[in-house]
């Protein structure tokens, strides 16, 4: 198996997972550059890249504009290039300086590849059939079975173990609960849940009777209706818990003065107390063989 197929199937598993990281890809390159066109890595929430997408002076830029990219959900196009190698027209490129040797350039495109909202369908009436068919036609991810991973929550049960289902729902802490039941129903299955002792404030997160009101409906137009509310809801919540609610925080190599992510695969040394973090291991070694002049001179 090629490097390639390595870091398709590496995001294939990722999306399936509904793991966020970036997709970075060489579009272009100007020689000497190691890189070539069509490579490509994958960068994880922390800040962890598999794949290919140049030597030492291209990686810790690609994980700082991925994680960036991550953190503001832009996809944003990277020019890797020696000092004085241009300027970004318009603002459209962002420019990032190397130190590197070769003096070649990189264009590598980051895509940030956010996770789409699990939704759990929970019973197997006409209604969560339909909503669980509509939601995957949008892109949502979908499961049959109640899990503490889910983002939204539907109980259609119409009166099969509403209450059994109901009262695991409130306990996942999903952003969103629904029940596809008539009010008088849903009033029978709160009080169920009040007999249970389930406090008052998770009760009310419940959504029901779940969706847009429509009026009398057949239980497909009811599941139009849920996914209809659930997308309104959707635009509404905040990032995954999983991602960076801001920029990951930086420093700049004391050898060469890239700026560099701190991440937890960063490569660092520690120094009379003090972390510097390193474009790559060959500034490390330089730094640790003599750390004063860069200790008293940053670039």
């Amino acid at each position: 198996m090629s490097a390639g197929d390595q870091v398709i199937l590496a995001a294939a598993r990722l999306v399936e997972e509904g793991t966020p990281f970036a997709l970075a890809t060489v579009v272009d390159v100007r020689r000497p550059a190691s890189a070539r066109r069509g490579d490509r890595g994958v960068v994880t929430a922390d800040g962890a890249l598999l794949g290919w997408v140049g030597g030492a002076c291209s990686e810790p830029i690609v994980i700082r504009e991925a994680l960036r990219a991550l953190a503001d959900g832009e996809a944003r196009l990277v020019r890797i290039c020696p000092e004085g190698a241009g300027t970004a027209p318009e603002g459209d490129v962002v420019i990032a300086h190397s130190t590197c040797a070769s003096e070649g350039t990189v264009e590598v495109l980051i895509e940030p590849r956010l996770p789409s909202p699990l939704l759990s369908v929970v019973g197997e009436s006409p209604a969560a059939r339909t909503l669980a068919r509509l939601a995957e036609a949008i892109g949502w991810r979908v499961t049959g079975e109640l899990t503490d991973r889910a983002d939204a929550v539907v109980v259609a049960t119409m009166g099969r173990g509403d209450e059994d289902a109901l009262a695991a729902a409130v306990a996942l802490r999903a952003g969103y609960i629904g029940l596809v039941a008539s009010s008088r129903r849903a009033g029978v299955v709160q009080e169920a849940l009040r007999a249970r002792g389930v406090p008052e404030a998770e009760i009310a997160r419940v959504r029901s009777p779940a969706g847009l009101d429509l009026g009398p409906s057949t239980q497909e137009e009811i599941a139009v209706a849920i996914l209809a509310e659930l997308v309104a809801w959707r635009h509404t919540r905040p990032l995954p818990a999983a991602l960076p609610e801001a920029a990951p925080a930086e420093a700049v190599d004391p050898v060469c003065g890239m700026t560099v992510a701190i991440a937890p695969d960063a490569v660092s040394a520690e120094h009379e107390g003090v972390t510097y973090y390193f474009c790559c291991p060959g500034c490390r070694s330089r730094f640790l063989a003599d750390p004063a002049p860069f200790v008293a001179a940053p670039p």
